[in-house]
């Protein structure tokens, strides 16, 4: 081999090697070889592993007569032949072709693709009214099958590497939400314990005042872990597209007034700014929409505590948009992507108390109600929740 040849070479799989998209890279090599090994139309044929069917997975007319449609001269016959019987295939123009002009003269070229050690698939060359295909021919092409087949075997691993990074995230997010709601679940147990067996010690009487404080936090742990188990419970059911919700029209600003009202009365300091226009009530589920307001509000006073907070309501177009915005820390852009997945807390030196649920089931919630709910934050400025949400809802 010349140094011309492995310079072309050369060039042809870095130009591969550049391109991320597979389909981009065919591209590029079939661009690149076609000036020694002529074709009209180019098609990739790969096994489904399930119902054992081949279908088209890359097709690419480039030459003469690329404009036509023809599904014959995609060689699907040839795909098949060569799968079936493992081995190249290739067909002359049939008799009946003759006088149709170059594509009633079709020469195919069908070559196996093997992804490791098992054949997948086949591809399949196209020159309309020739020339044959020779040897060189011939090879040129098993080196396109070659190069073709790894390709593919690279966007497979690439795919099986995302799936199984993304599995790994998952597993590591429900370890940490083991560890979290075991804690989670023991403060509130220690606390309840711990005072329910205080009350009933024998060689010790307790004042009016002392056994009705203990009593208030046993009753305000026992809210508190019966809120936990109903995340989680209510995560599960969001999560296999089981829990029922019940439409019915909705004023969104007499709901947001209402529960700003509850959290008030626990949070005496807390300033709620309302910010609202007039809008037409929605179609929605009362009940989970306090739960989504609930959750905004209640991590804007954990990680904003201090901070005054603004809830505002528009209409656009045909949807109700609120913001609830904060002056707080913020959140960095690096965390944003991930705040609405199942488990996710934002890592952080400064511990908060959650199980990393209540933004997930926020968003199921809102998207029950094909809605949509995103967050826009800066570090040092605070962060808003937007929430849009259609006056009428989809049948």
């Amino acid at each position: 081999m010349d140094a011309a040849t492995l310079s072309f070479l050369h060039g042809v799989f870095q130009e591969m090697q550049q391109k991320q998209d597979w389909k981009a890279a065919l591209d590029a090599l079939f661009a690149s070889l076609r000036g020694s090994f002529v074709f009209d139309n180019a098609a990739i044929y790969l096994e489904d592993p399930l119902t054992q069917k081949i279908e088209v997975a890359y097709a690419r007319a480039v030459g003469r007569e690329k404009t036509a449609g023809a599904d014959a001269a995609w060689g699907e016959s040839v795909a098949n032949d060569v799968i079936e019987k493992k081995q190249m295939i290739m067909q002359a123009p049939k008799q009946d072709g003759v006088g149709k002009g170059r594509l009633g003269l079709a020469h195919l070229l069908g070559l196996p693709l093997y992804l490791g050690f098992q054949l997948r698939g086949a591809l399949v060359f196209v020159r309309f009214g020739g020339p044959e295909y020779s040897e060189e021919h011939i090879q040129i092409a098993s080196l396109h099958a070659f190069w073709a087949s790894a390709l593919i075997e690279r966007n497979e691993l690439q795919k099986a590497r995302a799936e199984l990074n993304s599995v790994q995230s998952q597993m590591r997010l429900q370890d940490d939400f083991v560890s979290t709601i075991s804690h989670e679940l023991r403060t509130p147990l220690g606390f309840i314990k711990g005072y329910s067996t205080s009350l009933l010690r024998q060689d010790t009487v307790w004042d009016a005042a002392t056994q009705r404080e203990f009593l208030t936090i046993i009753d305000e742990e026992s809210d508190r872990l019966a809120k936990l188990i109903e995340d989680m419970l209510e995560s599960a059911r969001l999560h296999s597209k089981t829990l029922q919700f019940k439409f019915s029209p909705v004023r969104v600003d007499a709901l947001a007034r209402d529960v700003a009202t509850r959290i008030h009365t626990h949070f005496p300091d807390l300033k709620i700014v309302f910010d609202f226009q007039p809008t037409p009530p929605i179609q929605g589920d009362g009940t989970r929409l306090s739960q989504v307001f609930e959750n905004l509000l209640g991590n804007a006073i954990k990680y904003a505590s201090n901070s005054e907070l603004v809830i505002a309501l528009r209409a656009v177009a045909d949807k109700v948009r609120v913001t609830v915005a904060d002056h707080g820390e913020g959140i960095s852009a690096e965390y944003l992507p991930f705040l609405f997945e199942r488990f996710y807390r934002v890592p952080g030196e400064r511990p908060v108390a959650g199980t990393g649920l209540g933004l997930y089931i926020c968003k199921q919630i809102i998207m029950a109600h094909h809605g949509n709910i995103w967050v826009e934050s800066a570090l040092g400025k605070g962060s808003t929740f937007f929430i849009e949400l259609p006056i009428e809802q989809k049948i």
